[in-house]
């Protein structure tokens, strides 16, 4: 069962996802951020769960087709440990849906993947965007890695501001066009 606030989970409309390994060093990074999340005041219709490395939930809550997404995850992307990075799928990336695509491992999660797995059930959401954070270190299998390093605890707090920003976008667009 995934760790969730207590907004209710049947129809939101903004879910925002925490995913990543708590034993993996900087993946915990979208869980971090969703536990914390969970601690913030929100409006009733934004739901924040920590999926963790349970995708196949994540795309069975997308099926629910919210008005937007916003995915929080560790993303390798060669910038310096702790950048973080806004990233919105292109709509060909999250629907063009082959059988390589829709086959998730069990103890990882890669958020394309999980979009992509949900269009190929028939999930609909309208908008999905992607906080990203750029890892120090991952640890492995062998050797562990419990904890963020300092750089990535550092962008924490900046991401949880910025995801409450996009959800005040999200939810007041005319405020914003107007503004």
């Amino acid at each position: 069962m995934p760790f969730a606030s207590d907004q209710p989970l049947g129809h939101p409309r903004i879910l925002v996802a925490g995913i990543g390994n708590i034993f993996l060093g900087d993946d915990a990074f979208g869980s971090e951020v969703a536990r914390r999340l969970m601690r913030c005041p929100l409006p009733h219709d934004v739901t924040v769960v920590d999926y963790g490395i349970r995708g196949l939930d994540l795309a069975y809550a997308l099926l629910n087709d919210p008005e937007a997404a916003i995915l929080v995850d560790a993303v390798p992307r060669g910038g310096s440990p702790g950048t973080l990075y806004l990233i919105e799928p292109e709509d060909s990336a999250r629907e063009e849906a082959g059988i390589t695509d829709v086959v998730l491992e069990a103890h990882a999660m890669d958020p394309v993947r999980v979009i992509r797995t949900a269009a190929a059930m028939g999930a609909r959401p309208g908008r999905v965007l992607i906080v990203g954070c750029e890892p120090a270190t991952f640890g492995n299998d062998d050797d562990p890695a419990i904890g963020l390093s300092p750089p990535v605890e550092a962008a924490v707090e900046e991401a949880i501001r910025m995801v409450l920003s996009l959800v005040d976008q999200l939810l007041n667009p005319d405020e914003k066009a107007a503004g």
